[in-house]
């Protein structure tokens, strides 16, 4: 299989207290967070492209708009949906939707950058040495 326009992910979770709010502390309300819907995104996007790019490759969030568009509570299953809907260079364009049981939840314009880990590990690495660490 290869690198290619279309590609889908999905992804299903049931919504528990580490996925709510009021847990992670973005907000009061035991609802599922924003930043759990992002983390579960990325998750999806990555899903859909990371295991075509060889031993090395990987791809790292560089941008996401998004959207929380309805609260869902726990109990209640959360469906990720990532299509690849643009390949640029490196870069690669999701469109990434949530739904709950019962309505659209949050919507995304998500892009990761492909890289190689090698020299991912190597900028790292010397961005600890310019910093001392």
């Amino acid at each position: 299989m290869e690198l290619k326009i279309g590609l889908v992910a999905e992804k299903e979770i049931v919504v528990e207290d580490k996925h709510v709010a009021s847990h992670l502390g973005s907000g009061g309300v035991p609802v599922y967070a924003t930043p759990t819907m992002v983390l579960h995104m990325e998750e999806t996007s990555r899903q859909a492209v990371d295991h075509l790019l060889g031993p090395d490759g990987a791809t790292v969030g560089a941008y996401m708009a998004v959207k929380h568009l309805a609260p869902t509570p726990k109990g209640m299953r959360v469906r990720i949906r990532a299509e690849l809907t643009k390949i640029d260079g490196r870069m690669l364009t999701f469109k990434v939707e949530a739904w709950d049981e019962v309505e659209k939840v949050g919507e995304a314009e998500h892009v990761r950058a492909i890289i190689s880990m090698a020299k991912f590990a190597e900028r790292i690495e010397k961005k600890k040495r310019a910093a001392g660490a």
